[in-house]
């Protein structure tokens, strides 16, 4: 469970599962190993000889409590935020306590664990990280926020609202219930970024957005623009950051098939492939015309959210492929939701 600080931005304990917060943990731990033996020996080979053979032993009981962590994330980000704290603590106080206890006959002959010291080692150590976790979520948050504005920003192309208003006027007379349909699909695209900076959306929900914006791009194009879905595969409950394919399938559109006096094809791809979701979009590649620094601006803004949102577990590459295009985005598959999703308006 999350709590609000007093700027009302929400705190939740870190997702122990997530790459880059381990990496982070487990460079703590060893620069903490380093400075304690750092203060104790002055010679240099006998602290590499004492370095090394703590970290042995911490290295091992440092692994088994970030699989304990892991295993009961969901568990403990379920609790009360003070209670989550209080239980990670603890379990990240006794896990290296009772590994150090098993290994050390293995590792270290004879010598007995000093069982308080790596309780207080644990528990101090655990208490820092989590206090630094915290910080790091405080600050990420109004980095979301101004994130998500820059994405808005760079959504709304005028030529798209002019073009897409003239297409449902044209509409209006002509066939009114397709004309207010294109409305309702305008009034979604442009309240999406208004939901929450730091709010992860189910990925069906984001696939639901795209289909209107394509809509929409189809009533100017016409034939112009074919749109191939391979989304049979596609986990709908897995949660992304909000407006990440709808920009990617918008760039698609303006740089590669808007230039294209005959148009051409789409393609989304989306799969689940173990532990990890694939979002492909593959457009034709048009002369250039000028438009390649919108398509960095784009694409920039949605690698530094998958950023945000999942550090180093997300990956966003670009893959020219011949006369395609192919933007490949690789996130981790998460059904957890972090708060209730806001109501989707119910149409007539």
């Amino acid at each position: 469970m999350k709590r609000r600080n007093h700027n009302n931005r929400q705190v939740e304990l870190p997702n122990f599962c997530h790459l880059g917060a381990n990496l982070r943990i487990a460079l703590t731990v060893e620069a903490a190993l380093a400075a304690g033996v750092a203060a104790r020996v002055a010679d240099v080979p006998a602290f590499w000889a004492e370095f090394v053979a703590l970290s042995a032993l911490a290295q091992p009981a440092l692994l088994l409590t970030l699989l304990a962590l892991c295993a009961a994330g969901r568990w403990l980000r379920g609790l009360p935020y003070r209670m989550g704290v209080g239980a990670t603590l603890l379990l990240g106080m006794a896990v290296p306590v009772l590994a150090m206890l098993w290994l050390s006959p293995l590792l270290a002959g004879s010598q007995p664990v000093p069982v308080a010291a790596v309780a207080a080692f644990a528990l101090l150590l655990g208490a820092g990280l989590l206090a630094y976790f915290n910080l790091r979520a405080r600050a990420l948050s109004p980095a979301i926020t101004e994130a998500r504005l820059q994405a808005l920003q760079a959504r709304i192309r005028p030529h798209f609202l002019f073009n897409s208003l003239n297409a449902v006027l044209s509409l209006v007379r002509s066939d009114p219930r397709r004309a207010e349909h294109a409305l309702e699909n305008m009034a979604d695209l442009f309240r999406a970024p208004m939901s929450q900076a730091n709010q992860l959306v189910p990925l069906e929900d984001e696939i639901a957005l795209t289909r209107a914006y394509l809509e929409l791009e189809q009533l100017r194009l016409g034939d112009r623009l074919q749109v191939v879905w391979h989304i049979h595969k596609m986990p709908a409950d897995a949660l992304i950051p909000p407006l990440v394919v709808q920009p990617l399938v918008e760039n698609a559109v303006y740089h590669g098939i808007e230039p294209l006096a005959g148009g051409g094809e789409i393609s989304l791809n989306i799969y689940r492939s173990a532990d990890k979701v694939h979002i492909v979009v593959r457009n034709p590649i048009a002369a250039d015309v000028g438009r390649h620094k919108g398509n960095r601006i784009a694409l920039a803004n949605i690698r530094e959210r998958l950023l945000l949102h999942f550090d180093l577990d997300a990956q966003l590459k670009l893959e020219p492929l011949g006369a395609v295009y192919q933007v490949h985005i690789v996130i981790p598959y998460t059904r957890e939701r972090t708060q209730p999703a806001p109501a989707r308006p119910h149409r007539r």
